[in-house]
């Protein structure tokens, strides 16, 4: 088997959440007099941290805007984020079928977003229990890009050839700085179809079957 685990990014890879985030920002933003389009956020938000993409948009203001100022809404966005994530699980239904299929590899998943905003919505989805464990931005002290998210899953698992799933830029860039292979989305509807392409050169069909 070339791979012995594989290590999932969560938002854009796991569950079609960007445009969830992106609504809780702008409600959050909006009255604030920050504007945030679709195209800056995609180009400009994805992959780092919710702090790092506060000191982006406060940078847009001049003067610019107070990112302590800016901060104290985090709570209230995370809380709006568990409310409509929780309400109606944005992981597509392929996603489910293919993780419960997977159960012949370790699996992982490795978020910058909180514990509260991905255990909730995996169980929510009926998916939490085929993951070994799940490593996000409150068990680190180094964010993607850093290497530290995907080195801590991968020794929790005891894995030695961790395949990376990741959408973005920095997830990438952490996944290779650990020295593991990294399969690169577009987004999480390309999941299915690229990770078995990625997974049967080596395995076949034979190592997919259901862990229900």
């Amino acid at each position: 088997m070339l791979f012995d685990s594989i290590l999932f990014d969560f938002d854009g890879v796991l569950a079609d959440s960007e445009g969830v985030h992106f609504d809780c920002w702008t409600a959050i933003l909006t009255p604030l007099g920050i504007p945030l389009t679709w195209e800056a956020y995609c180009s400009e938000c994805i992959g780092i941290t919710d702090r790092a993409m506060l000191e982006v948009l406060a940078r847009q203001k001049t003067p610019p805007h107070d990112v302590e100022d800016l901060w104290q809404y985090y709570p209230t966005k995370k809380a709006l984020f568990r409310e409509k994530a929780y309400a109606n699980p944005p992981i597509p239904e392929a996603t489910r079928a293919l993780v419960r299929e997977l159960s012949a590899y370790q699996l992982a998943v490795v978020s910058s977003s909180g514990r509260a905003e991905v255990e909730p919505v995996l169980e929510r989805a009926g998916i939490l229990h085929c993951f070994a464990t799940i490593v996000t931005g409150d068990d680190v002290k180094n964010r993607k890009p850093h290497p530290e998210p995907y080195l801590l899953a991968a020794a929790r698992l005891g894995a030695k050839r961790p395949l990376v799933v990741e959408d973005s830029g920095p997830g990438e860039a952490s996944g290779l700085a650990a020295g593991f292979s990294v399969l690169r989305l577009e987004n999480p509807y390309e999941l299915s179809a690229a990770l078995l392409r990625r997974l049967a050169p080596a395995n076949g069909d034979e190592n997919l079957v259901n862990c229900s």
